[in-house]
């Protein structure tokens, strides 16, 4: 597979990628919560072989299929990478080489400090996890769905970063 210019790669994160930090409830863990970090980017299926050639560039992530027929949209393509191995040992030292240019620098600055405490387990104290909520209700603030209505409980969103995506494309 044929790489892309690595600073392409950063331009298209910056315009088009999506670093969140989702806390879910959990019945077999002892907080009862998990807290999984996730990049990625989302196209429409027929761009499939730019995503094929972003993992060839950045040297991780793996390629799912997303239906969206119920909603009349064209199939997508998502590029993901969610083990905290390959964020930190492959995909950030990409970032910091290649930097972000757009306020998702920001973002991936505050995701980054949320995997590498992860990395250094300190999400399994009441001290690390509860630094970790700050710092992704910190991102929050960066997203469109950043609101707080009436019976949100903010510790169980998912911090999502992501512009330009309504279906009938920018």
């Amino acid at each position: 597979m044929q790489k892309l210019n690595p600073y392409y790669v950063c331009g298209f994160i910056d315009g088009e990628g999506s670093f969140s930090v989702s806390i879910n409830r959990h019945k077999t863990l002892k907080r009862g919560v998990e807290i999984k970090p996730e990049f990625e980017i989302e196209l429409r299926d027929d761009d499939r072989k730019i995503l094929e050639r972003i993992v060839a560039t950045i040297g991780c992530g793996r390629i799912y299929d997303c239906s969206y027929e119920r909603y009349g949209w064209h199939p997508h393509a998502k590029l993901k990478v969610t083990s905290t191995r390959d964020l930190t040992e492959i995909l950030f030292p990409f970032l910091e080489r290649y930097q972000l240019e757009a306020k998702k620098a920001d973002v991936y600055k505050l995701f980054k400090k949320i995997v590498l405490a992860m990395r250094e387990k300190e999400h399994l104290t009441d001290k690390g996890f509860e630094r970790i909520q700050r710092l992704r209700n910190q991102m929050r603030k960066f997203g469109k769905k950043h609101n707080f209505k009436k019976g949100f409980n903010p510790a169980l969103e998912t911090a999502r970063i992501r512009e330009n995506r309504s279906s009938g494309g920018v």
